[in-house]
């Protein structure tokens, strides 16, 4: 063990002296430090805006004076989907999605403001978020520190004198990897401390120490690659060339190719197509407005029966509302089909991209850490869920007033003059309905289970890249 740290001591005294890995480990440190402040600070910022702004929202609903409850059925309301404790370094798929969403009767609108529709096309590389520094940038610095790490001791000889003078290669090896590791871990350190300082804002201990182990594995990995590169090659020249080729293709290429094979092989409807298919359904279901629509000619006789009248003025309901109430029932079904086809549509490309990280530790570092952060695709779809059902709940709970409290014959009569539109107005206390939106991360266990496959593809890197390390040391005895 004392070799082991010995050679570790001398690679960290040699890039000492060198100054280049020394300056590529301050740089690496202080870009992870300010990507972490910045991150965080944003992030911040945004939770304190989205929170303010939900209340805001469901302050205006309930503050709305006497209306039409149809009125306020048009009127709407707005939900806001605040970022998770870990999204001040995994961001997750927040900027693509859209973190708020406009809900109003019959229609199932799509979450807005998203970072990368209102961003350029270079918004991915011009915001260096902690978790895209350190899955795509820190392994270039751990290669552009290790790459000579064996070849530099081959090609000045040295090797073959530390062999003969009874070093064990492998404590020679260990050491060196050693220092690598500790590098990275040195780049690490910021994103450690913006995961403590998220469980310190609500985020569970085991979900942070679950998302820091898992770049600690990163690291170990990519350690591992460079130090079985530099040991299998015999020049420096050569190691550095065939380490950035594996990086540009590990880290750029592949991810990139694996999100373009998933949309081939799961192939989605565009949006006009899936628009058109939505109201060609519409159509067949009935003018909701239109209490005479031929649609509702059941509903009608249904209620005739019920209540034993003959006519619509009879009814102890206000069939109009009464209409609005089925038509949305009907509508939110035929919705909620077309939606929970397009999610899945969704999440078969995500699930197949994901499993291009058997064949790089970055596409498998990305999905783990969305996974536990609480900002992975299927975050999004159960705060697309959450926020149907209370559009479904506040939009019915309203054509219910209207059914229920508005009398049939004053509802027909609204336009006539000011005072029967007056007339058709229901109190305002029946907007307190309105329940309120809190939408929160999954149980730390439950994103635990969820993100194990990811962890396994990782630490299936690991193995082969020790493997490879066996067969490279192989090679030199």
């Amino acid at each position: 063990m004392s070799i082991i740290k010995q050679v570790a001591k001398d690679e960290w005294r040699f890039w000492h002296r060198t100054k280049l890995a020394a300056t590529i480990i301050v740089i690496g440190t202080l870009l992870t430090i300010f990507s972490a402040i910045v991150n965080t600070i944003t992030m911040q910022q945004a939770q304190h805006e989205r929170t303010h702004l939900q209340h805001t929202s469901e302050s205006r609903f309930v503050d709305q004076p006497d209306r039409h409850p149809h009125r306020m059925v048009h009127y709407g309301h707005y939900v806001f989907r605040a970022p998770t404790p870990l999204s001040i370094i995994e961001p997750g798929v927040d900027a693509f999605t859209g973190t708020a969403i406009f809900l109003e009767g019959h229609r199932q609108n799509s979450a807005m403001f998203s970072d990368q529709r209102q961003g350029s096309g270079m918004t991915r590389f011009s915001s260096l978020t902690p978790s895209f520094l350190f899955q795509v940038l820190v392994p270039l610095f751990v290669i552009m520190i290790g790459y000579p790490s064996v070849t530099r001791e081959k090609e000045a000889g040295t090797l073959n004198i530390m062999l003969t003078q009874g070093v064990n290669l492998w404590h020679l090896l260990m050491g060196k990897y050693l220092a690598l590791v500790s590098s990275g871990l040195l780049m690490l350190l910021p994103l450690i401390l913006a995961a403590s300082w998220a469980s310190i804002n609500g985020e569970s201990l085991l979900a942070s120490g679950a998302f820091v182990s898992g770049y600690v594995l990163y690291i170990l990995i990519w350690s591992g690659i460079v130090l079985t590169v530099s040991t299998i090659n015999s020049k420096s020249s050569v190691s550095f060339a065939v380490l950035v080729s594996l990086w540009i293709a590990l880290c750029i290429l592949l991810p990139r190719i694996g999100s373009s094979s998933a949309a081939a092989i799961a192939p989605s409807e565009g949006k006009l197509e899936a628009d058109f298919a939505v109201a060609e359904q519409l159509r067949k279901l009935g003018d909701g407005h239109n209490a005479a629509d031929p649609a509702f000619e059941q509903l009608k006789q249904n209620l005739f029966a019920k209540y034993n009248v003959n006519k619509i003025e009879d009814l102890p309901v206000n069939f109009r509302g009464a209409v609005a109430e089925f038509s949305e029932k009907k509508l939110t079904t035929l919705l909620n089909t077309f939606a929970e086809k397009r999610m899945q549509d969704e999440l078969a490309q995500t699930q197949i991209a994901r499993q291009f990280g058997w064949i790089t530790p970055a596409t498998a570092l990305r999905s783990f850490s969305m996974m536990i952060s609480g900002t992975s695709l299927e975050t999004h779809h159960r705060f697309l869920r959450e926020a149907e059902t209370l559009r479904y709940d506040f939009v019915q709970s309203l054509n219910e007033v209207h059914r229920d409290r508005l009398h049939y014959q004053t509802d027909m009569d609204r336009s006539k003059d000011h005072n029967s539109n007056q007339a058709a107005r229901v109190d305002a206390s029946n907007w307190q309905i309105l329940s309120s939106f809190n939408f929160q991360p999954e149980a730390a266990s439950t994103r635990l289970g969820q993100s194990l496959p990811y962890f396994i593809q990782l630490l299936f890197w690991a193995a082969f890249v020790g493997l490879l390390l066996r067969i490279a040391v192989r090679k030199i005895r």
